[in-house]
């Protein structure tokens, strides 16, 4: 009972660090829009701004929750909760930044709660696991290593060939570099969590060479997927980048759950059937919420419709949504 309180806990301050942090790392990006560089064309201009190291400060705080969450729950519940960072960053923008709720949004926050309420009360149990060397075993299962072979070929073909040459005008380049990374990050935050939940319960796990890996494994996924998500930021426009992203980002990461850890292996047709509705439930509200940021605002002005880099043809979606960040702020 305590244990499921204080995930919860952790899940809870997790959401609101994260929703400061994309609050600050917004306004950051802006203020660096006014700027000659642009971390989508090489430039790390933002690394000069101290409102966007106060949102890294929080992100990493965010991330230590976050990482405890990993410890005590399965992935394929705590990942999807991301969401409740959604809800708050809206209802924080609507005091904070001034922006409008629209009637639609409230309706997507909700869906939001109903389908992450559906999700915890059908998550499975957490698997029982004594040395970190279980979670090794786990992971060089043939399963997992097909999956992780796959996602590092296609992370270092997006890398070296799509991206220098449709980076800036497809986002879904850098968002999936961010997405894949991320999937294999989360499986090895999740081992090196245990070996730390272990350890402090008195079963010293950092004796073993598997712990040391795991934790070089996520530092080096951690830089790849801040570094890209960074550059999707800048590139293009948040209300795009963020809903897809969460949807790229969590699908990845049940999926490497469930092949690695075998969560649905524990369960009937019946809870993982429930656990996918939640998991739609989640995306239709996160798509709802971005789709209708802008609604109570009306039509865009003039300004808000020029590209960031003038030299491309066009940057909108059908709906109207610019797909790229803007020079000129509203």
């Amino acid at each position: 009972m305590w244990v499921d309180m204080a995930n919860r806990f952790l899940l809870y301050c997790d959401s609101l660090l994260h929703t400061f942090w994309s609050l600050t790392i917004t306004a950051s990006m802006k203020i660096i829009l006014c700027t000659s560089f642009h971390t989508g064309v090489g430039g790390y201009s933002y690394l000069y701004e101290p409102l966007w190291w106060v949102g890294m400060i929080t992100m990493i705080v965010g991330e230590i929750a976050n990482f405890a969450a990993y410890a005590f729950a399965p992935a394929i519940l705590v990942t999807p909760l991301g969401a409740l960072s959604i809800i708050i960053s809206a209802v924080l923008a609507h005091i904070i930044l001034r922006e409008k709720l629209h009637i639609f949004g409230i309706l997507g926050c909700a869906l939001c709660v109903v389908g992450s309420t559906t999700i915890v009360l059908h998550a499975p149990q957490e698997r029982e696991i004594e040395s970190v060397t279980e979670v090794w075993d786990l992971a060089t299962e043939p399963a997992f290593l097909l999956y992780a072979a796959i996602v590092i070929t296609i992370v270092f073909i997006l890398i070296f060939h799509y991206i220098p040459q449709y980076g800036q005008t497809h986002i879904l380049f850098y968002i999936g570099v961010c997405s894949l990374v991320g999937s294999l990050s989360v499986m090895s935050v999740k081992a090196l969590g245990i070996a730390l939940k272990l350890t402090l319960s008195g079963m010293n796990q950092l004796i073993y060479p598997q712990t040391w890996a795991f934790t070089i494994v996520v530092m080096m996924c951690v830089i790849t997927q801040m570094n890209y998500l960074n550059k999707a930021l800048d590139t293009f426009n948040t209300a795009v980048v963020s809903p897809i992203y969460y949807v790229m980002f969590t699908s990845l990461t049940i999926l490497a759950s469930v092949i690695m850890f075998k969560d649905w292996d524990r369960q009937n047709s019946t809870q993982i059937v429930t656990e996918i509705c939640g998991f739609v439930t989640i995306l239709s509200g996160t798509f709802l919420l971005h789709k209708t940021k802008d609604m109570a605002d009306g039509s865009m002005s003039p300004s808000m419709r020029l590209a960031k880099h003038t030299d491309e043809e066009n940057g909108f979606g059908q709906e109207g949504i610019p797909l790229r960040r803007q020079d000129s702020l509203r």
